[in-house]
C-alpha cells in the first residue's frame, strides 16, 4: 500500500539561516488557510516542535535517524501525519550535516530521501548578491538524490537586493519561491539551550508565531508552495503504530508524566507507547501541583528546565516529598535530564526530592551530542546489557555523594545505568547515570519508538508493584 501525502523539507546551508522562521511561519500559513498540517523536525531538538504545534494544533514530532534508525524515520511521519492535509518538515544544522563521523546519518538531506520529500533552501542573503547562485547550485548538485527544488531568499535589504539574487538564480534551474526582507529579531527569546519554550511564554509565543505567518504569507508563494509539496510521490511505507504486548497486563495502571513549563521535553510517541503497553497515562505539573496523580503506580520525568525554575520546585515541598515516598516504595521511576536533577539531593543549593545521593549545579560547558549506549545492569527500563542510540543536551553537572560509586557495587545502594561511547570518531567510554531499586535516572535522552521493549517493561513492573 502507498500513501499519498503532500510534503516539503524546509532546510538551510548552515544554522541561523532562517529554518526556524520559515517553516513554523508556513505551517501557520498553511493552518490559517484551512489545512490540516502536519508539523515534523529532523533531529532530537524538543523546543521547535512546541512552536510546531502552537502553529499547526497538532504535536510537533521528531524524526531522527540517528536515534530511531533510518527504517523508522517515513513510518514514524505517516503515524504523525495521519489525517493531514501536507505537512512540513524543518531541518537541522546545515541541508547535509549529520552525526560526527557518520556520513550523511541523522541528515536532513537523508530524511529528505528516505520521505521522497521536495527540499525548499532557505538562503541568508544578507551578504552576498551573484554568489548566492554559486551556493544554490553546489547545495543542489551535491546529492543528484536530493531534490532541491525551491530557494526562499532570507534577510533581503532592499528591492535592489532582491533584483540582483532573483537575475542571479535565473540562470540556476532553482526557482524562487520567497523573498522574506531583513526585519528586527522576532519576539522568540532565546537562553543556554535555545529558544524559550512555548509552555513558559504561550501567550507571547501565539503572537510571535502569528507574526512569522504573516511574513511568511505575504513574502512566499503559498500556492507555488503547496503544489511543489503535492509533487511528492506516494511513500510505499507502512505507519509505525506502537506495539501491543501478546499478553496485555491486567488492569492499567496510571504513569503519571511531568509536564508544564519546568519539563517540556518529551517525544509525543512515548505517552502513545505508554498506553499501547496498558498504561492510563497522567499528566502533571511539578511547579503546581502539590500531589502527583491518584493511583499514581510508576513516574516518568523528561527533560526541560528545572534549574530555571529550581526555587519553585523547591518550594513545592509536598510534591517533593510525594515523589520520594514514590521511589522509596520501589514504585518504577524514569527521569531523563531534567527528572535526573530535580530527583538530586539539592540543585544550585536548593532542595530537591533526594531520590539521590547527588548534587546537581548548573556550569558553562555545553554536553552536547549523539550517543551509542548499552544498559550496565537490569533495571526498569531496560535489561543488562540492552543498546541503545541517545543523545545529550544540558549545561549542568551532577556530582554523587560520597556514598555512590559509579561502578555499581552493591554496597554502594547506586548503580550506573549507561556506559556510554561517541561512536567510531571518538574512541573511549564512561558510565552515567543511576540505577537504584525502581528508579533509573540518566542525562541520556533516548527515544522509545526506537526500542519499544522500553515502555512495555516499565509498564510491566508497575502492573507487578500494583499486584503486589
Amino acid at each position: 500500500m502507498s500513501t499519498a501525502l503532500p510534503r516539503l523539507v524546509v532546510a538551510a546551508p548552515s544554522s541561523g539561516s532562517g529554518k526556524t522562521t520559515v517553516a513554523t511561519g508556513l505551517m501557520a500559513a498553511f493552518a490559517a488557510a484551512g489545512l490540516e498540517v502536519s508539523p515534523h523536525k529532523v533531529g532530537p531538538d524538543y523546543i521547535d516542535p512546541g512552536y510546531h504545534a502552537l502553529a499547526t494544533g497538532r504535536p510537533g514530532r521528531n524524526l531522527d535517524a540517528y536515534l530511531c534508525g533510518p527504517d523508522l524515520v517515513a513510518p514514524l511521519f505517516l503515524h504523525g501525519a495521519a489525517g493531514a492535509d501536507v505537512a512540513v518538515v524543518e531541518g537541522v544544522m546545515g541541508l547535509y550535516d549529520g552525526a560526527a563521523g557518520r556520513g550523511e546519518l541523522g541528515s536532513t538531506a537523508q530524511v529528505a530521501k528516505l520521505l521522497r520529500a521536495p527540499v525548499v533552501l532557505v538562503v541568508d542573503a544578507s551578504s552576498q548578491s551573484r554568489s548566492v547562485a554559486a551556493l544554490v547550485h553546489g547545495f543542489a548538485s551535491w546529492d543528484p538524490e536530493v531534490r532541491v527544488a525551491g530557494v526562499i531568499l532570507n534577510k533581503v535589504a532592499s528591492d535592489r537586493h532582491e533584483e540582483l539574487l532573483r537575475e542571479a538564480l535565473d540562470a540556476c534551474g532553482v526557482p524562487v519561491l520567497g523573498v522574506l526582507r531583513r526585519a528586527e529579531r522576532m519576539r522568540t527569546p532565546s537562553r543556554h539551550l535555545g529558544l524559550v519554550p512555548v509552555a513558559e511564554r504561550r501567550a507571547e509565543a501565539a503572537g510571535a508565531v502569528a507574526e512569522l505567518a504573516e511574513r511568511v504569507r505575504s513574502g512566499c508563494d503559498l500556492k507555488a508552495l503547496l503544489a511543489l509539496a503535492h509533487s511528492a510521490p506516494p511513500l510505499p511505507d507502512e505507519p509505525w503504530a506502537p506495539p501491543v504486548p501478546a499478553s496485555p497486563p491486567r488492569g492499567r495502571p496510571v504513569v503519571a508524566v511531568a509536564g508544564g513549563a519546568a519539563f517540556t521535553f518529551s517525544y509525543a510517541e512515548h505517552a502513545e507507547l505508554l498506553r499501547a503497553a496498558g498504561a492510563d497515562v497522567a499528566v502533571f505539573d511539578p511547579l503546581r501541583d502539590t500531589a502527583l496523580p491518584p493511583g499514581t503506580a510508576g513516574l516518568v520525568m523528561g527533560g526541560g528546565f528545572p534549574e530555571v525554575y529550581a526555587p519553585e520546585l523547591s518550594a513545592n515541598e509536598p510534591l517533593r516529598r510525594a515523589v520520594a515516598e514514590l521511589a522509596a516504595s520501589g514504585a518504577p521511576v524514569a527521569a531523563e535530564c531534567a527528572g535526573l536533577l530535580y530527583l538530586a539531593r539539592e540543585l544550585d543549593g536548593v532542595p530537591m526530592c533526594g531520590v539521590l545521593d547527588a548534587t546537581a549545579r548548573m556550569t558553562e560547558r555545553l554536553t552536547l551530542g549523539y550517543r551509542e549506549a548499552v544498559a550496565v545492569g537490569d533495571s526498569v527500563l531496560a535489561a543488562a546489557g540492552t543498546r541503545v542510540r541517545g543523545h545529550e543536551f544540558h549545561r549542568t553537572a551532577v556530582e554523587p555523594g560520597a556514598g555512590v560509586r559509579q561502578a555499581g557495587a552493591p554496597e554502594s545502594g547506586a548503580a550506573a545505568a549507561w556506559g556510554l561511547t561517541w561512536g567510531a570518531s571518538r574512541p573511549g567510554r564512561r558510565v552515567e547515570g543511576f540505577v537504584k531499586d525502581g528508579v533509573h535516572a540518566s542525562y541520556l535522552h533516548v527515544h522509545w519508538a526506537a526500542e519499544p521493549s522500553v515502555a512495555q517493561r516499565f509498564v510491566g513492573r508497575c502492573v507487578e508493584r500494583c499486584a503486589a
